[in-house]
Order: structure tokens, then sequence, then C-alpha cells
């Protein structure tokens, strides 16, 4: 058998994580850890291209790596790490940098979208995120990356990069391919988009009680229950998505058959719903509170993502300053 191929993805230390990362990335590393050498990572020098609190970031961190583990990362299968603590990943970025054109990480929609978001914070390290990115799963020639739908654009770079720099200085670096998962895209609980921590009452947090699921849930903005047509968009239309993927195909298309018949019965539906989502949470909330408990696994956990990670960082950057006359 050969090695196995290399996994790296990432998260930001921005706040809760909801269902969305959830579905959107963390089942996706769980179910890779079990076949490939997976490497994973609080990202938080992406985090500082977006305005943060400085006196709570490591604590921030901190949550985010309970996240981790209580989505089932296990610690016998894959490695954890934080981005800052492998300075080979900033290195690595300058260099890159400096084989990759300004004007097309200019034209990248996902930094349009952070200067309207963000319009008082526009830093040369947002524009420069996805050669971050690049460098972030570069580093370790990972293969695969678990991230969801609109992280795409940046995953091209990395993959662009990758092609110029193998064309410039010789085969180097794998082409970085997305592992897509099902279910990747939550909708939004305020019946607009995709469930977001930025938008008032859009999100499920994985830390929520059975009562706020339930609360968040019976807002969902609904109509009279029936129609001569299933809704598009809209809340209802977002709460049939969410049934097919906490109660299955099979039960969104009883539901649709209601709508078109006699009528949906909204209090149910909700019902039913939030209760199937407070059960597929129940088993991360056990492993994050036993992680909660017992800092000093934490900690052991990170150090090894750390040892693990380092040597293989050094061998790839060295590879990389032999290659471009940089290494004496």
């Amino acid at each position: 058998m050969g090695e196995k191929k290399r996994v790296f993805s990432g998260i930001r230390a921005t706040g809760r994580l909801h269902l969305g990362n959830y579905l959107g990335a963390m089942k996706g590393m769980v179910d890779l850890q079990d076949k490939y050498d997976c490497i994973f990572s609080v990202v938080d020098l992406h985090t500082i291209t977006s305005p943060y609190q400085p006196a709570t970031l490591q604590e921030d961190i901190y949550q985010v790596v309970l996240d981790y583990l209580g989505a089932g990362i296990d610690p016998k299968k894959a490695h954890l790490m934080i981005q800052s603590e492998v300075p080979y990943h900033v290195e690595l970025a300058y260099l890159l940098g400096t084989i990759f054109p300004v004007s097309r990480l200019e034209q990248l929609p996902t930094y349009k979208d952070k200067k309207k978001e963000q319009p008082g914070y526009i830093n040369l390290g947002l524009l420069y995120y996805p050669v971050l990115m690049a460098a972030d799963i570069l580093l370790y020639k990972a293969e695969l990356v678990p991230v969801g739908k609109d992280q795409e654009p940046h995953l091209e770079v990395s993959r662009e990069i990758a092609r110029r720099f193998n064309q410039m200085f010789g085969k180097t670096f794998p082409e970085p391919q997305r592992y897509a998962i099902v279910g990747e895209i939550v909708p939004s609980l305020t019946g607009e988009g995709k469930m977001s921590k930025s938008v008032a009452g859009s999100a499920i947090f994985l830390t929520d009680s059975k009562e706020e699921i339930g609360r968040k849930i019976a807002r969902v903005p609904t109509d009279l229950g029936k129609g001569e047509e299933v809704p598009k968009e809209g809340g209802v239309a977002n709460l049939l998505a969410m049934a097919a993927l906490f109660l299955g195909k099979k039960r969104r298309e009883e539901y649709e058959k209601e709508y078109l018949g006699k009528g949906i019965k909204y209090a149910s539906l909700k019902s039913e719903l939030a209760e199937a989502i407070y059960q597929e949470l129940e088993p991360f909330r056990q492993r994050r509170h036993y992680f909660e408990e017992n800092p000093e696994a934490v900690a052991a956990i990170l150090k090894e993502g750390r040892d693990y990670a380092l040597p293989l960082a050094k061998k790839t950057m060295d590879e990389v300053k032999e290659k471009m006359g940089l290494k004496r």
C-alpha cells in the first residue's frame, strides 16, 4: 500500500460555530480521518484579517479547538494544531505571493464581499487571504480540502499557485481538490440565504440548548401551510431543506405532499425538526463537555499536532527555498 493522501483544512476563530460550520466542514473532516492523513487547524492568522478582540482571541481559539474535538476529530487518527504555532505558513505565503498577480486577488468575489462587509477594516491581509490559504494547504502537500462551496474560488487560487510554481521551478506541489459533503449548505432561519452567525436570528449554534433550538426553529417565517406549488425560497423552502438534512428526503417529500394537499401543520414540522437537530448535536455536546473538563488532554493534543506539522512544514520549505535559489 502507498502512503495515505494528506488532507488539510482550517476554521477561523471568529466566534461560536453553527450548524452550517458543522455540516459544511466539520462532518467532512470526521469522515476523512479514517481514510487519510489529516491535519486540521484553527487558522488564527486568517482570523485577524477581520475586526477582532485581542483580549479574547486565545479563548476564541480554544473554543474552536473544543468544537473540533466535539465534532468527532479523533486525536488517535488526525492531527489538530494552531496555525500560528507553525511559522512556516507565513514564510511560504510570502514566497508564493512573489509569483502570483495582485490583479487576480482583487477579482475574487470573497474579497469584494469583505470590502463591503468591513469597509473600515480593508487590510493587506484580507487581500492576501487566498495566498495564505494556499500556503496552509501546499505546505503539507495536501490533496484534499473539506471546505464549503463558498471557499471554492480560494481553492482555485491554491491550484493556480501550485501550477505556476511547478511550471517555474519544477514539480513540487499537488493541485488540491475540494472534498464535497452532503448537506454542506444549511439554510438560514430567517428565510434568506444560508446560515450565518453575522446575521441576527439566522443560526443554530452547536452549543445551543434544546430550548434554544426549539425557540429558534419556531421563529422561522411560514405561510398558510398549503398551496398549488411548493415554495422554492423563503422560510418554508428553508424549513423543507432542513427537513431533508435532518429528517431525510423521504420525510421532506411527505411534507411537500401535505403542502400540496391537506396542508402542513407547521407546529408539528418545527417540533420534529427541532428534536432531530438536538439529537444530531447530542454526541457533539457530550464529547465537547469531556474535553472541556480535561484541559490537560487538550494541551497534549495540540502539542502533538504542532510536533507532527513542524517537520513536514520544514521539509517543504527547504525544498521550496532550494528550488527558488534561496538556500545556501
